[in-house]
């Protein structure tokens, strides 16, 4: 039996009857049967322990002061659907196992009930649980056919990233992916996932920039009814969806200070509170964070808080841009191609020498997105290989000077016959684009990531300006 498998057996079990000789033998027996077990002495109980925890398997006693098993069952399945119920009943007769049933419940036993029943129950539970977990992680990987975590190109920087993931994959390390935007960050996540122990669980993406503070908190945390005005309905967060499993927050130096203080206390506890709720619940989910923003200098800005950033960086992958692995862009357009049902031809035939020659030429401000969009472009255009210099998007049919689209209007893009002279000036132009970064860098005081964001470049390629324009000053 795997680790895995031993792990999916143990459920986290509530057991609610207002007999107390039943509650002793469950606090003792249950953990013998590998469970983790919370014993209710009364409906009412059971229900304030579910607005706190969630369970995998109740087990209810169908007569209890303040509320009855079926009612239980009735609001466990509202705040956790994916929640089992076993009734147990001195009330043997089909009726009230038809009730049991209907009201969502998983199986029912009359009592006095064997341990040995309740334990093949129990076994059931575990099974459709697992089922369910290998379903969820199955479905999740072909709905997202394009997006397997197979990761393409042999370049030194990708074979250390491959080593990397290996090495932090099994463990429950919280792991940081820096790198610039389509450099394939959630990829990476979804290698991590799918390497780690936890590959059978859910993994759950969700872009932090995406969602307005007020909804965000409400997605990752959940909230209770009436917590805010519209909130009609308890809602189970990310976090509780994910328990088990992995947790993807994209874009992580877009949220909030209050929110980072939520996560940290998340981080440091396995902790999480609901929008509304004053009692916590206890989750265990594996937290990927990803970012293109440098956290340490938002950190200095005091727009990061530093005792996260310590948290979520326990362990950092750096993506490197296409442009510095370019023995990787024609397999990976190849494998892109592919992807999208390549009907042009082989590998080898699939683009001419002079588009092989343009894809590596150009810069990629946009990284493996960009190229993915490329690729398409191109087989649309294409009816049978190979694919040429006019079947590309214009801005890569022609060939750049230099730093193509990295700097807007400081750069010229000549075209492929004029190369020759383009050559005389390539001086003035290089000049003319630091010029631009230097007056970028005037305007925001010296704040050289602002000035990267205004210019829409990566701080590394504004830093490759300012040697360019040190190395043009000495030689002058």
């Amino acid at each position: 039996m795997t680790n895995s498998t031993k792990s999916n057996s143990k459920l986290k079990l509530l057991f609610a009857d207002d007999e107390r000789s039943l509650q002793e033998l469950m606090r003792l027996e249950l953990p013998r049967m590998g469970h983790e077990v919370t014993i209710c002495p009364d409906g009412a109980t059971a229900l304030a322990a579910l607005e706190r925890n969630v369970y995998d398997c109740l087990l209810l006693d169908l007569d209890m002061p303040a509320a009855n098993g079926l009612e239980v069952v009735a609001r466990a399945k509202q705040l956790a659907p994916d929640t089992e119920a076993v009734i147990l009943t001195g009330k043997s007769s089909l009726e009230t196992a038809v009730t049991a049933l209907r009201y969502g419940a998983f199986d029912y036993l009359t009592k006095p009930c064997k341990l040995t029943d309740l334990g093949a129950v129990l076994r059931r539970v575990a099974e459709k649980r697992e089922l369910t977990y290998k379903y969820r992680a199955l479905k999740q990987r072909l709905e997202r056919l394009e997006g397997s975590s197979q990761l393409v190109g042999t370049s030194p920087q990708m074979e250390a990233v491959r080593r990397m993931i290996a090495k932090v994959a099994p463990t429950n390390s919280t792991v940081l992916i820096w790198g610039e935007t389509g450099t394939g960050k959630e990829l990476v996540a979804r290698a991590l996932h799918d390497q780690s122990l936890r590959a059978d669980m859910p993994l759950i993406p969700i872009n932090c920039g995406a969602l307005p503070e007020n909804l965000i908190e409400s997605e990752l945390f959940g909230h209770r009814k009436g917590a805010f005005t519209g909130a009609d309905e308890h809602r189970t967060g990310l976090f509780q969806v994910a328990n088990g499993g992995t947790l993807f927050l994209d874009e992580i130096g877009e949220l909030s200070k209050t929110l980072q203080a939520k996560l940290l206390r998340f981080l440091e506890s396995g902790e999480i509170r609901r929008v509304g709720d004053n009692e916590s619940l206890i989750c265990d989910v594996r937290v990927i964070c990803a970012t293109n923003r440098h956290l340490d200098q938002m950190v200095a800005a005091g727009e990061f808080r530093e005792d996260l950033w310590y948290r979520i960086n326990t362990f950092e992958i750096i993506l490197p841009p296409l442009r510095e692995t370019i023995d990787d862009i024609l397999p990976l357009a190849r494998h892109l191609a592919t992807r999208k049902g390549n009907r042009l031809g082989t590998d080898d035939e699939l683009f001419s020498p002079e588009t092989a020659e343009a894809l590596r030429q150009h810069n990629w401000p946009g990284n493996v997105r960009e190229l993915a969009n490329v690729v398409e472009h191109a087989m649309i255009l294409c009816d049978q290989a190979p694919i040429r210099l006019e079947h590309l998007p214009h801005r890569l049919s022609v060939r750049p000077v230099s730093m193509a689209t990295a700097v807007g209007p400081a750069i010229s893009i000549i075209p492929a016959p004029q190369a020759t002279a383009a050559k005389a000036s390539t001086t003035s132009l290089r000049q003319r684009e630091i010029q631009t970064v230097l007056d970028a860098l005037d305007r925001h005081g010296g704040n050289k990531l602002k000035a990267a964001e205004e210019l829409h470049i990566s701080l590394k390629t504004l830093y490759n300006k300012l040697n360019q324009a040190a190395s043009l000053e000495k030689s002058a």
